[in-house]
């Protein structure tokens, strides 16, 4: 988990760098786990994700490093945590600047929805020390909540009554503007000084190895503040993968953080924007969001779209060559793809990765993403397909429970049996008995990256029209495997070869 990355992390700097790291400003971000609900992001990490804009195009990274490019001016010795799928733009006044050099922990808060506090975290803010004015406010932390329900952040304080709050996350979520609204403070970036930091990474050493998923977020931010109890430490309910001792480990860090302060800097001009699923990705990279307008994300970005390409509306281009003749419906993005002169692709679909030189069309909602592999010597391909809606995270622990699963709009016994594929735990390549799309070994190898996109393509058209495909003969991989076996390697050569000809394209024009 995040957590447990992060304590060897700074292991690792330790090793590397002995007492030096004891003056050092880190800036550390997680580069995104399985990514299961984007997972084109899968194979090379979210912090790599192509943005809309920049020529040639912005990864995740240098956004990441220009919104933060004032914050080591004004930080003491320590580490600055962040995720790679969300993105924090905020304004402050022309003299006010965030500093990070208070002992214990800091972190940046801002105001958000109620509904939006249910899937972060949430800050109990001393009433003492909070004012809810001005753009930028010091302040510290009671008690931090971890994707609390509605019921709970009312009871324990975290719900605030704001007069006018037209920075709020969801458009027309505050009536008129002047009217009071609910808001709640939710988490973003933390920062824990060396002191802390050094702390954590005694009882890292002391442990041996974690054998459990730790969260930075929810297992070290819980245990802090005066109001903080051992309570969390039980509960599981957001723990993707409950493994033995994760409570006993919980409890520990609990035993060694509390007590330790929480100062929040609340940010009231803020917004905290999340690209980390599908459907947030399209929204924010199609559609006419806000975070669209903020940072000037662009319809085709380092790309060669001919002017006969049609495009139906609004879409997101990014580092891909189409060919004159395809049709690009709306909401779609395509980025570090080849398409051909005969393909359409319709509305709310996402192309990544992907090579189709064949006269093929590719539906609506859609989610194709191809991947290299290297099983034994050569580099072979294997291209995912599934509905943008579809649950990748979701399992059934046995197999009469599988026709819950859900694959572009019909149960996955229905699939199988269109392709001709037994449902039998073989099936599934998980160890633990996970069941679920993420684990279904559904996907052919193939010997080049099109012909790879082809049979998956027909695997979905299969589904859609509901007519037999014939998968027998292949060798079947499911999206757990391919992340084993990805060439990472492979696939940035790919892209480099994009990135090639668009600069030759440019100089011709």
């Amino acid at each position: 988990g995040n957590g447990g990355s992060t304590l060897h992390a700074l292991q690792c700097l330790e090793e590397q760098y002995g007492d030096q790291w004891t003056s050092f400003t880190v800036l550390l971000i997680h580069s995104g786990g399985y990514s299961q609900r984007l997972p084109n992001a899968s194979a090379l990490g979210k912090i790599f994700t192509a943005l809309p804009f920049g020529d040639p195009v912005f990864q995740m990274l240098e956004l990441k490093l220009a919104m933060y490019i004032d914050f080591p001016r004004h930080m003491k010795p320590g580490v600055l945590v962040s995720c790679s799928d969300d993105i924090e733009l905020y304004s402050t006044g022309g003299t006010e600047a965030i500093a990070f050099d208070k002992p214990g922990f800091t972190a940046l808060a801002h105001p958000s929805d109620v509904a939006v506090g249910t899937t972060h975290g949430v800050f109990v803010l001393d009433p003492s020390s909070f004012s809810g004015k001005g753009g930028l406010e010091y302040g510290s932390c009671y008690r931090f909540l971890h994707k609390p329900d509605v019921e709970t952040m009312q009871q324990s304080g975290a719900v605030c009554v704001r007069e006018r709050c037209p920075q709020l996350s969801s458009p027309g979520s505050c009536g008129d503007s002047g009217t009071a609204s609910q808001c709640v403070y939710t988490d973003s970036v933390f920062y824990m000084d060396h002191s802390t930091a050094k702390q954590l990474l005694g009882f890292y050493r002391q442990m041996g190895s974690l054998g459990c998923e730790i969260d930075a977020y929810g297992d070290f931010l819980q245990a802090l503040g005066p109001g903080a109890t051992p309570d969390y430490t039980k509960n599981t309910r957001h723990v993707s993968k409950e493994d033995l001792g994760l409570v006993g480990v919980r409890q520990q860090l609990y035993s060694l953080l509390q007590g330790t302060p929480l100062n929040v800097i609340v940010l009231n001009n803020s917004q905290f924007y999340h690209i980390g699923t599908t459907q947030e990705y399209l929204f924010h990279f199609t559609a006419e969001s806000k975070l669209r307008f903020e940072l000037d994300l662009q319809p085709v970005a380092f790309s060669i779209f001919p002017d006969i390409a049609k495009t139906l509306g609004q879409l997101s281009i990014i580092q891909s060559v189409l060919e004159p003749g395809c049709v690009i419906g709306p909401g779609s993005v395509i980025e570090y793809s080849r398409i051909g002169p005969e393909v359409s692709v319709g509305k709310g679909s996402i192309v990544s990765g992907s090579y189709v030189n064949f006269s093929a069309d590719i539906p609506s909602n859609c989610f194709l993403s191809s991947v290299s592999v290297k099983i034994t010597d050569g580099v072979e391909y294997v291209t995912m397909a599934f509905g943008v809606g579809d649950d990748l995270k979701k399992s059934v622990t046995s197999l009469s429970e599988v026709h819950s699963l859900q694959f572009f709009g019909a149960s996955l016994p229905e699939c199988l049996n269109l392709w001709g594929t037994e449902l039998s735990e073989q099936l599934f390549s998980s160890e633990d008995a996970r069941l679920g799309l993420w684990t279904a070994r559904i996907f052919p190898v193939c010997s080049t990256l099109s012909e790879s996109v082809r049979m998956s393509l027909n695997m979905l058209n299969s589904v859609r029209h509901k007519s037999a495909f014939k998968l027998s003969g292949f060798q079947l991989l499911s999206v757990e495997e391919m992340l084993t076996y990805k060439d990472v390697e492979d696939m940035l050569k790919f892209r480099k070869q994009i990135y090639d000809e668009i600069c030759l394209q440019r100089q011709k024009d």
